[in-house]
């Protein structure tokens, strides 16, 4: 074993943890565990957890199943919301096959293989999510129904709020867990919160929105309410975004999308990454917006992107240019893609918003001017003119977009990108073929 191997054990002995939670994600981003008793670690951080892959979502057949959970030993953090006398440790795992090499199908690996193309072009990937989320009563059963815990809107403040305390309490178990929290706040819907997170490097932060789920569940279960990051619970009102800001930086150091002489202060190179990503924004939806219900967020009229358009000021637009803050300097330099939800595996958002953008790098692409008006206002005639085209209406529209998209089949890799198609598809067919409320409601006595 190596030297880091033993401090990652001197430090489990130090912080009295008697649990070793191995985490990994299948391919939707939920998160799978095994646990071990601390007492294994020694063995585990030298040769791995075997597992059973087959049964994990966009996997393996059950002819190739054997696998290996290899621990990252940078993503060690004790779980905070455990008992003293169950003290359990995270550690957040690569998947390996019986052979020693990453899995092809890993969410976590395919990230990083994009990163890679990234770095031999000369650049770093940093992205800087908001999560979205609702805390809900719940009211009924044995069916749950979401019923908004406040009725609290934008920035709101209620210092003796439920709310206000189950964020605190999400920001103290992040800030133990080594994530630098910046901000919470209330949202704009009734029962709707988000917490912000400093920018990192891609694979630092998909670990971080992955750890953040789970800690705003484990915090709203402690006070008897539930957490939801489905992108639309409630109708009529703003849905969940994962709103993301992005930035290449040099090898050196140097943030590669400032332009101190641009308008915008962003250089050629980041209007490429935008081009990029514009024009790859409709098969990108299947991705960052990957349910049947991310598309009742995306509609007109509640700050959620629906036209391929780029601006500042401009909340409707796809992508924004945030203002520049002198106080930050050149690093202050990024865009942010708003049509990215928290229903999302993030490892594999950011390898396909990565690679988008590196094609417009690699093609030398120029995006269309900026848009500054509010876009949801313009009709179908003023949208022709401006050459703006819309988002994906559907799961299943979106669907066939990424299916004809060579360069995210390329970045998720034949084999998860075949499956994740498949089981997508799935989701569409079983959705389809639903009756839902609505129907009876229209339909039953009236025809």
């Amino acid at each position: 074993m190596d030297e880091r191997g033993r401090e990652i054990l001197a430090k489990a002995d130090a912080d009295q943890v008697r649990f070793v939670s191995l985490q990994f994600t299948d391919l939707f981003g939920t998160v799978k565990n095994v646990t071990i008793p601390v007492g294994k670690l020694a063995v585990v951080l030298q040769s791995g957890e075997n597992f059973d892959g087959s049964s994990i979502e966009g996997f393996a057949r059950i002819c190739e199943s054997d696998m290996v959970l290899r621990p990252d030993l940078d993503t060690y953090c004790v779980l905070p919301w455990t008992a003293t006398h169950e003290r359990t440790a995270r550690l957040i795992c690569d998947v390996h096959d019986t052979e020693g090499q990453p899995f092809a199908g890993d969410p976590r690996f395919i990230l990083r293989r994009v990163l890679d193309q990234a770095r031999e072009m000369g650049f770093s990937y940093n992205t800087g999510p908001e999560v979205e989320f609702f805390l809900f009563k719940m009211d009924g059963e044995p069916r749950l129904r979401p019923v908004p815990q406040d009725v609290g809107s934008y920035f709101d403040f209620s210092p003796r709020d439920l709310a206000s305390q189950v964020r605190n309490e999400i920001a103290l178990s992040l800030q133990a867990m080594g994530i630098e929290v910046e901000a919470t706040h209330h949202e704009v819907a009734p029962g709707q919160h988000e917490i912000e997170f400093r920018y990192a490097d891609a694979l630092t932060s998909a670990d971080a929105v992955v750890t953040l789920r789970y800690a705003i569940k484990a915090a709203a279960h402690s006070h008897g309410l539930c957490a939801t990051f489905m992108p639309k619970p409630l109708l009529g009102v703003n849905g969940s975004g994962m709103h993301t800001h992005q930035s290449l930086f040099t090898l050196e150091g140097r943030n590669a999308f400032f332009d101190p002489e641009d308008p915008y202060r962003l250089s050629r190179l980041a209007y490429n990454f935008i081009a990029g990503q514009m024009a790859h924004a409709r098969a990108l939806a299947a991705v960052v917006a990957p349910t049947v219900n991310s598309y009742k967020r995306l509609v007109p009229g509640y700050e959620a992107p629906v036209y391929i358009c780029w601006g500042q000021i401009n909340r409707s637009a796809l992508i924004r240019i945030p203002g520049y803050l002198p106080g930050l300097g050149e690093g202050s330099a990024r865009c942010e893609l708003r049509c990215p939800d928290p229903s999302a595996n993030p490892y594999l958002a950011f390898a396909a918003m990565l690679a988008t953008g590196l094609d417009g790098i690699r093609r030398d692409l120029t995006p269309p001017p900026p848009v500054e008006e509010n876009v949801y206002e313009f009709d179908s005639a003023e949208l022709r003119s401006q050459e703006i085209a819309s988002l994906p209406g559907t799961l299943e529209e979106a669907l066939q977009e990424l299916e004809q998209d060579q360069v995210i089949a390329e970045a998720l890799g034949e084999h998860t990108f075949r499956r994740y198609l498949e089981a997508k598809r799935l989701e569409w067919d079983e959705y389809r073929i639903q009756v839902t409320a609505w129907e009876l409601d229209r339909y039953l006595t009236t025809l």
